[in-house]
């Protein structure tokens, strides 16, 4: 299916790169496409350096960098907005006050392929009950089914290449992408919300009810066909908030597999990530069989509690996409069996979250705790006072320093946890980055 002439003469503003990959790929197909582009990004031709060398030989890309002007934001065909950019900002606002639409790619992927979806979000969970649901359809049927919304490097418009008659795509959700959803007027057909906790209060200026409601956009627009898989916690908050749910609800709880259903992935959200995705995929008719089989062929996501590789008898485990703390205490919970011989590497920047139930599960589970640098790790550091005079807990100047110190401090037998609790912009462009680099450093042992 050829999607060219939706974009070919259209004067399409793109606002906000990003660094990801998934901005670049979006603004080189629009470009491919025939589209009259400009792209304008408050960071600097230097701090995407990358993006604009892979993008510079298009002759139809006006550049706009290091600043936003307003006449960008009028007389366009529509504007594609980034990840991230600010809800109430002015030059969105100018953008409406001139009758100019606005749209994110994975919300317009979906409005323009018409192909079935199967969303999730949540504010943990997401990736990993995605990736779970992409790979059991993926082995029991054989075909390419497309993976796209909030995967790492993976332009949603490029994926309009990959749609054909019979496509089904899975797609993980965030609250940004969902934004564009909520302007679309659609929601997926397969509804997955996995959980709601506090995240992004930064972003949201700790407002919870803004979070939420970007969240909901995942069903709150589903024809009566639709299908809402989520816990009875949310469901709860749903009700409390009289939001429209017009299709099926389906929901999960750990008692939803039989005892014997087989995960390679330890802790109990895991069997809820597993009973999330086991909902959603009976909704697709596919028989207990295969989805057992799938959820026991699936080794996990990297980054989400990865196992990675044991070393002189010290299993090494990669949770770098863990950026809250509740996310931390969930892996600590996950991996210890009561021995307490976990070797913490945490810290960044932080996100306004409540550090609390972290500095009591840290007492609870940890033999030491690395952390580095940023706004969240001072936080911690203060509710660790107590555990900080045993000297339990030294702070460090990198991920090098401390997966080290890690190394010397562990036993036979003890684990070397790399969970943050918090985001990676003290040191990093992105969580990736700092994935990468985590990765690169156990690779060289």
């Amino acid at each position: 299916m050829d999607f060219k002439d939706s974009f070919k003469g259209k004067k399409i503003t793109v606002m906000g790169l990003g660094l990801l990959g998934r901005g670049v790929g979006d603004a080189e197909y629009l470009a491919e496409c025939g589209a009259d582009l400009i792209i304008t990004d408050l960071k600097s031709e230097k701090d995407l350096a990358k993006p604009f060398n892979r993008l510079k030989g298009f002759e139809n890309i006006v550049w706009r960098l290091g600043e936003h002007k307003k006449e960008d934001f009028e007389d366009r065909d529509f504007i594609l907005v980034g990840a991230g950019v600010p809800k109430d900002s002015p030059y969105l606002a100018h953008a409406r006050q001139a009758g100019v639409p606005l749209h994110q790619s994975a919300a317009l992927f979906a409005q323009l392929s018409n192909i079935p979806i199967i969303g999730v979000t949540g504010t943990r969970g997401k990736s990993t009950v995605t990736r779970m649901v992409h790979h059991v359809l993926s082995q029991a049927t054989g075909e390419a089914i497309i993976l796209g919304g909030n995967i790492r490097g993976v332009s949603n418009l490029q994926l309009l290449r990959e749609v054909h008659e019979d496509a089904l795509a899975v797609m993980e959700l965030d609250s940004w992408q969902l934004q564009g959803f909520g302007w679309a007027g659609i929601s997926p057909q397969i509804a997955v919300f996995t959980n709601f906790m506090e995240d992004h209060l930064d972003y949201y200026k700790g407002d919870m009810d803004a979070y939420f409601m970007d969240k909901a956009n995942i069903f709150t627009h589903q024809e009566d066909t639709g299908v809402l898989v989520t816990t009875p916690e949310v469901f709860t908050l749903i009700k409390e908030k009289q939001l429209p749910v017009r299709g099926e609800v389906s929901l999960a709880d750990t008692s939803v597999l039989p005892e014997d259903c087989l995960l390679a992935m330890p802790g109990e959200h895991n069997r809820l990530n597993a009973a999330l995705a086991y909902q959603a995929l009976k909704a697709t008719s596919l028989s207990d069989e295969l989805i057992f089989e799938g959820f026991a062929s699936f080794g996990g996501v990297e980054g989400r509690l990865q196992y990675v590789k044991t070393v002189d008898h010290v299993r090494i485990y990669n949770d770098n996409n863990a950026t809250t703390p509740a996310a931390t205490v969930a892996a600590l919970e996950a991996l210890d069996l009561g021995n307490k011989n976990i070797i913490l590497i945490a810290g960044g920047s932080d996100k306004g979250i409540d550090v609390s139930p972290l500095v009591d599960a840290i007492g609870e589970h940890c033999k030491k705790v690395l952390l580095t640098p940023g706004t969240g790790t001072d936080r911690l550091l203060a509710g660790l006072t107590n555990l900080s005079c045993e000297r339990k807990v030294l702070p460090v100047e990198d991920l090098k320093q401390a997966l080290e110190e890690a190394r010397l401090a562990a036993d036979n037998g003890d684990i070397i946890l790399f969970s943050p609790a918090f985001a990676s912009f003290e040191q990093y462009q992105n969580e990736y980055e700092r994935n990468d680099m985590f990765m690169r450093l156990i690779s060289a042992i």
